[in-house]
């Protein structure tokens, strides 16, 4: 959506890219908000993400292209001089090491046991409660794990829609929910139970399985699957 400003200052705090990273995550920003990030600042006639997409559209909008880009090339766009060149340029090349490394096999998942001994340590000690997803592949090793909702200390809300749009992306062919108690108690209650109807329903018309659903309470567990409840 164009702004009717062309001073970023000026947007409302949670439309800035800086903020907008800090409070939404990476993921909710577009590819020129994080270049705008990368060269901080516009000119006087264009703000930086004015910039970055004059930048990426020279491009293409392909970010293999921009990677091959010079520090010539970068110069040759108003408002982007060594500084601003060398950074997008040692951005690429970051990422071009992080292909470059092996990257360590996924866990399997192939019990209750093995989902909590991988994703435990991040919510058995929370005062608060969060809810996370675990994404597998067809050989049930993980793709990735990622919070997808922060609550308070009894509830969290969970967004169905959301979860399997991430799940398609990631061409997950299940996934494992998991969220925990502060309480210390492992019981599902009775909003836990309907969310975990919710979401086997709506995996089920995107191809995708909930293998479990389990409920992390300090060094406990409650695991639906186990339990026969899914």
């Amino acid at each position: 959506m164009k702004k009717n400003l062309t001073t970023i200052r000026s947007w409302e705090e949670s439309q800035r890219p800086r903020e907008k990273f800090l409070l939404r995550g990476a993921q909710a920003l577009s590819t020129e908000e994080l270049i705008a990030i990368i060269i901080g600042s516009g000119t006087k006639e264009k703000n930086a993400i004015e910039l970055a997409r004059e930048i990426l559209a020279a491009a293409s909008n392909d970010l293999g292209t921009l990677a091959r880009f010079s520090d010539e090339d970068f110069k040759k766009f108003d408002g982007v001089g060594n500084c601003k060149a060398v950074s997008l340029m040692a951005v690429f090349e970051i990422s071009r090491r992080c292909q470059m490394q092996q990257a360590p096999p996924m866990p399997q998942i192939y019990s209750s046991v093995s989902a909590v001994k991988t994703i435990a340590p991040l919510l058995k000690d929370l005062t608060h409660e969060e809810c996370w997803v675990m994404y597998l592949n067809r050989g049930n090793r993980l793709i990735s794990r990622e919070r997808v909702s922060s609550g308070g200390l009894s509830a969290t809300v969970l967004d169905v829609k959301m979860i399997l749009k991430r799940a398609l992306a990631k061409l997950a062919s299940s996934i494992i929910l998991v969220h925990n108690h502060p309480s210390g108690n492992r019981k599902p209650g009775k909003d836990d139970i309907i969310q975990t109807r919710q979401l086997t329903d709506a995996a089920k018309l995107c191809d995708i399985q909930l293998m479990d659903h389990i409920i992390i309470a300090g060094t406990t567990y409650y695991s639906f699957a186990d339990d026969g409840a899914l």
